[in-house]
């Protein structure tokens, strides 16, 4: 599959000619988790502005205000920005769950709960064990509040497959979302940047157009001839 199921507009392309790929193994999963690409790549134009220059006390309070199901696309995207995959699924028969999550072939699980004063009670803990439980096998679930849980509910999920995730743990997350963010632009910058520059002189490389198609080629040709095809 390779990057077709990162990239959005790559996925488009690739479910477009149903002819040539709707008898395919992956037709169903590629269009399950395209929904949830494509939906990212305009959540995070969305809310990028709302991250931007708040201190934490304000981020969450940001977070608080958001209506619940976009609190869930939310963090659906944080996901996806920490290398997840990640789908909402958050509706009236949800089953428990919120957001669907894989990484490295394990589903993982998560519950929303956008309170502002209310605190998450051991009742609501259960109902998200018991949805979990036909559900997992190497994963774990995610149960994630803007405000805080019981006592009762903490105690509850102790010995189970589940991290809660308070309102100060999720200001944290999304910082460690944001900072791997910007990692990963940088290392994009760094390897477009590297690919520009001819590795045997130094010099910059131009896209030339040959008799097989297009390549990459140094400028100091004839000096260097240096050249490598474009994929």
């Amino acid at each position: 599959m390779g990057d077709v199921e990162g990239n959005p507009v790559v996925c488009y392309a690739y479910v477009a000619d149903l002819g040539t790929y709707a008898h395919s193994p992956y037709y169903k999963i590629i269009f399950y988790w395209l929904d949830g690409a494509a939906e990212r790549f305009f959540i995070r134009k969305r809310f990028k502005k709302g991250e931007e220059w708040r201190s934490d006390r304000e981020l969450l309070a940001w977070l608080k205000g958001m209506k619940p199901d976009e609190f869930e696309l939310y963090v659906a995207d944080m996901f996806s920005r920490l290398g997840y995959e990640a789908k909402k699924v958050g509706g009236s028969h949800d089953g428990g769950v919120d957001v669907v999550l894989r990484k490295n072939g394990v589903m993982h699980y998560v519950q929303c709960k956008k309170f502002i004063r209310s605190k998450v009670s051991v009742g609501e803990m259960r109902d998200f064990y018991g949805s979990l439980a036909d559900r997992l096998s190497d994963g774990k679930g995610f149960f994630i509040t803007t405000n805080i849980f019981t006592l009762e509910a903490e105690d509850f999920a102790k010995d189970k497959p589940i991290e809660l995730i308070d309102g100060n743990k999720l200001v944290a997350y999304v910082r460690m979302a944001e900072k791997a963010e910007s990692t990963k632009k940088e290392k994009d910058k760094t390897a477009t940047a590297s690919e520009s520059v001819c590795p045997v002189c130094g010099g910059p490389l131009v896209r030339r157009k040959g008799k097989f198609g297009y390549f990459l080629g140094c400028t100091n040709y004839p000096t260097c001839t240096y050249t490598t095809n474009i994929h």
